[in-house]
């Protein structure tokens, strides 16, 4: 597994479970730290569903934060840094929105206090990508490096 193109094989099987549960109405059973991102393939313009961890919510305006977890190479992030309109889903509820990936100062603002809130989950997610972060300025360096670390996206509702 490399952090450009993400699992395969039965690895991969176990990341798409979660969409499968979506898929069978339950996603509930997730809760809120989850959503099922649908989005434009790039390449085929067919719609490709992930779930993903909700980094942040803004109950105020709706907006939800999302991380990369395997890094600026992930499918999920080309495809919307292409096609930017998406709809995801926290339980039952279904948004449409805008994509953004923000830029890698906020980004990497936003990681760190993501790894202040969730510090081991944090800790597991950078470790992923062959990182060993200590503390926030290493979070923040994770998160502004969007090649190589972690971009974060907002989810802004339309």
């Amino acid at each position: 597994m490399t952090a450009r193109n993400g699992p395969t094989g039965v690895l991969r099987l176990l990341f798409r479970a979660p969409v499968w549960i979506y898929r069978a109405g339950l996603g509930g059973l997730l809760g809120h730290r989850f959503l099922l991102l649908t989005h434009i393939g790039r390449v085929s313009g067919q719609p490709r569903q992930t779930v993903l961890e909700v980094a942040d919510r803004d109950p105020g305006t709706g907006e939800v934060t999302i991380a990369s977890g395997f890094g600026g190479g992930a499918q999920w992030l080309r495809n919307i840094t292409a096609q930017p309109r998406v709809r995801f889903q926290i339980g039952r509820t279904r948004v449409e929105a805008v994509a953004e990936l923000l830029p890698p100062e906020e980004s990497g603002r936003r990681l760190a206090a993501y790894a202040d809130r969730y510090p081991r989950t944090a800790a597991a997610l950078v470790r992923g990508l062959g990182h060993t972060p200590d503390g926030a300025a290493d979070y923040r360096a994770i998160g502004a490096d969007r090649d190589n670390g972690i971009p974060l996206v907002v989810l802004r509702p339309l």
